[in-house]
């Protein structure tokens, strides 16, 4: 009974903080829905999209530190049960799905680097390497989140034992490759930002809009 009530709170604290969602508000401080605009995703990455690179970092590490904070949280409350799963998939399913913005949030990514970092900061280390190599590799950042999803399971399933874990995580790193399928869709239309957007702003906007025009022009 009471580990049940414990994953509850883990639950609570981790869907509550996931649901602060700072793109949305950054831009609703600014006057627009940032649903509205940009990718029309509310994370880090259209933050930087359509209010600039700093601000983006900004809504990414407090996406990571409201992960970070949730598990660590639990941790410290109840350190005799290990609440990592649920919490951390409770807080990236609230950035996700939160509730006051009809359940259309973000996609999870720096939520999902968060509750990693939380976890073990040497599985942290070695999936932003392998990372990098895979965004270096395909150009593409929405790779980052699809593989990172996918190998957390098996990781914490591997270092805990903890099958059912492991399966909640799975689930949620479903959830993440779903969110992402448009991104994939985008690249097969060439359509979707490389990572030279960062430093060549102007001329990945240039090749976006070209795409756009070529697909318009043969659909004519």
């Amino acid at each position: 009974m009471w580990g049940t009530m414990v994953y509850l709170i883990g639950i609570l604290v981790g869907y509550g903080l996931g649901c602060v969602n700072a793109a949305y508000f950054l831009a609703r401080l600014r006057g627009f829905d940032i649903r509205d605009r940009g990718s029309k995703n509310a994370g880090a990455s259209n933050v930087v999209i359509t209010l600039g690179k700093k601000m983006g970092l900004l809504c990414a590490a407090f996406d990571m530190a409201k992960a970070i904070v949730a598990v660590w949280m639990m941790a410290w409350l109840f350190p005799e049960t290990n609440t990592f799963a649920v919490t951390a998939s409770a807080c990236i399913l609230g950035h996700i799905f939160p509730f006051y913005m009809g359940f259309r949030g973000g996609k999870g990514l720096a939520c999902l680097g968060g509750a990693i970092l939380a976890f073990d900061l040497r599985v942290f280390v070695a999936l932003l390497i392998f990372e990098v190599f895979v965004v270096l590799v395909s150009r593409y950042i929405c790779f980052v989140p699809i593989t990172a999803s996918a190998m957390l399971p098996l990781i914490y399933g591997f270092m805990h034992r903890d099958l059912w874990g492991a399966m909640l995580l799975a689930g949620v790193g479903l959830v993440i490759f779903c969110k992402h399928l448009v991104n994939i869709r985008r690249i097969l239309q060439g359509r979707e930002l490389r990572l030279s957007y960062l430093w060549a702003r102007d001329k990945e906007t240039q090749r976006i809009e070209k795409q756009y025009r070529n697909s318009d022009e043969s659909k004519g």
